[in-house]
């Protein structure tokens, strides 16, 4: 890998001063991810000779057994890389089935959130497959060995994830297939316990055989389509058949010296460059990082973006505001003016002229350098599992909306406004710099606003962006923030108009878990995030 040439980034901070007081990982080849055992099946195919790459493919593999409270074999997958030479980005989320429509959810307050009506077509096993053909080295049979391992073998289930799948449980375990597959013995495995899944690991093996044909043109997309028919389901083989992943491009906003990079609609990343582009035009900088005029500005910029993002955010072929036209830098100095520097304020949507998840990050020696993210959405998703597969579904069809007009109104064959994001930053001189992400629903255009403010522009250190107390805009004036948050500055907030509150336990259930990996002269530094188990490994 060469050395990166001279940049005006702000020079790195390796102090931590927030609690867990972690070291940055540092080395020339890095995963970073949210949990242990994944980073080892990252790590492994780095030492076997593969790239980044295969890296985070083999990483993404594996979560979906030793984190299935994150994410499953019906996730949807996204990701933003830098080859060596060029940024790419892959939207491989999944569409509505065909036979949905408007009418068949009438009468209804919201899209439902659990059952076979709240799933949509999986993508991240296209994702995988898309990867590993255009970029991968290794073959793809090797890449989910580690996976194929965990499952059949067993893994001793961590206490963050043994909570987490004990609340999944409760709520889901009266879903098709739920239960035979993921309460042995009629309950969630307790921390330390070994879970197996033959069924899992036969599936993966299916899949890594076929390159994934067989998962939507083959014996498990018969197996899906048959468990949808049994139950009432409308997602069918030519659903299935008919997916395809998409090399969508990223949008990009300078920021600081950088320039951040986020996957189009329908995800959500266009909040967070709107975010950053107001706060640009707000001068942000002027005070510390943690001063309560950087967390209001930034509070207030996000609440803006938000309010749009609600309002025209959609699949890509629906959006009836071009994204262009909402990243516009009159238009974003146009939102920043209505932001009171002293005050709390409570937006609507502008008007622009027309015109549960896992994340990775890893990079190699060669400089390649890989974003990505994928999830079944709510924990462990609708809670349907094929039953004798191992493949739980996302419910990602909660994320359409039921106004009529709406660009995001749930359709036939149609993306829902996503969640899930990668995000990548560049320097300004056209040399990648960061792959970073936080995981949690709509926390994470607000964690990539909170990460490229720490990093990018005060120069704090991946680790310590990680362990820093978060906040989290939920409406209105209100904004949660985490236990440890300086106490001076909440009361500030507060004093300005912010409706704060302090949500009490493990940040991971509102705050995400963020994971960075930062390309430095001679290899990388990276953080993993505390919150949920993140390991950052590297050689």
């Amino acid at each position: 890998m060469k050395d990166q040439p001279m940049n005006n980034s702000p020079a790195l901070d390796f102090t931590n001063p927030y609690p867990s007081a972690r070291s940055a990982v540092l080395g020339r080849n890095v995963v970073s991810t949210s949990q242990p055992l994944a980073a080892q099946a990252g790590l492994r195919m780095l030492l076997a000779g593969g790239n980044a790459v295969d890296a985070a493919i083999a990483t993404a593999m594996a979560l979906t057994v030793v984190e299935p409270t994150g994410c499953g074999l019906g996730s949807d997958g996204f990701a933003i890389l830098w080859d060596g030479k060029e940024l790419h980005g892959l939207n491989a989320s999944g569409r509505s089935p065909a036979a949905w429509s408007a009418d068949r959810f009438s009468g209804r307050d919201a899209m439902p959130d659990k059952g076979w009506d709240a799933v949509t077509v999986p993508g991240a096993v296209s994702a995988w497959s898309a990867l590993s053909r255009r970029f991968g080295r290794l073959p793809f049979t090797h890449l989910a060995q580690p996976a194929i391992d965990y499952a059949r073998n067993g893994f001793a289930v961590s206490p963050i994830i043994s909570h987490l799948w004990a609340m999944g449980g409760a709520r889901l375990g009266d879903q098709p297939g739920f239960a035979d597959c993921f309460l042995p013995g009629g309950r969630a495995p307790r921390a330390g316990e070994v879970f197996r899944s033959e069924a899992h690991a036969s599936t993966l093996e299916a899949i890594a055989e076929s390159h994934g044909e067989s998962f939507y043109r083959g014996a498990l997309a018969g197996q899906i389509a048959a468990h949808a028919r049994a139950h009432g389901g409308a997602l069918t083989e030519d659903d299935l058949a008919n997916h395809k992943t998409d090399w969508c491009g990223t949008l990009a906003q300078p920021f600081a010296n950088s320039v951040v990079h986020e996957l189009p609609p329908n995800g959500q990343g266009i909040a967070t460059l709107m975010a950053l582009g107001m706060l640009q035009a707000l001068g942000i900088g002027n005070q510390p990082l943690d001063h309560v005029d950087t967390v209001h500005l930034s509070i207030e910029a996000m609440k803006l973006a938000l309010a749009d993002l609600y309002q025209y955010n959609a699949d890509i072929d629906a959006m009836q505001i071009a994204s262009s036209a909402l990243l516009d830098p009159a238009y974003l100095a146009e939102r920043a003016s209505l932001i009171d520097r002293n005050k709390a304020g409570d937006p609507g949507h502008g008007a622009p002229k027309p015109g549960g998840t896992v994340y990775v990050a890893a990079a190699d020696a060669s400089g390649m350098m890989v974003s990505f993210i994928q999830s079944n959405y709510m924990g462990f998703g609708s809670g349907i599992v094929v039953p004798g597969t191992g493949i739980s579904l996302q419910n990602r069809g909660h994320g359409f909306s039921l106004a009529q007009g709406h660009a995001n109104q749930v359709g036939s064959a149609k993306r829902p406004s996503h969640t899930i994001i990668p995000a990548f930053a560049m320097h300004a001189d056209g040399t990648p710099q960061m792959a970073f992400g936080v995981m949690g629903g709509p926390m994470q255009s607000q964690g990539h606003l909170q990460m490229a403010l720490r990093v990018l522009h005060y120069g704090q250190n991946p680790q310590a962006a990680a362990d820093a107390p978060r906040w989290r805009v939920t409406g209105g004036r209100q904004v949660a923030v985490e236990p440890g948050f300086d106490a001076s500055v909440v009361s500030e907030l507060i004093a300005r108009g912010h409706d704060v509150k302090a949500e009490p336990g493990n940040g991971v259930f509102a705050f995400g878990g963020a994971q960075l990996v930062l390309k430095q002269q001679g290899g990388y530094i990276a953080g993993s995030d505390p919150r949920k188990d993140g390991q950052a490994v590297a050689y």
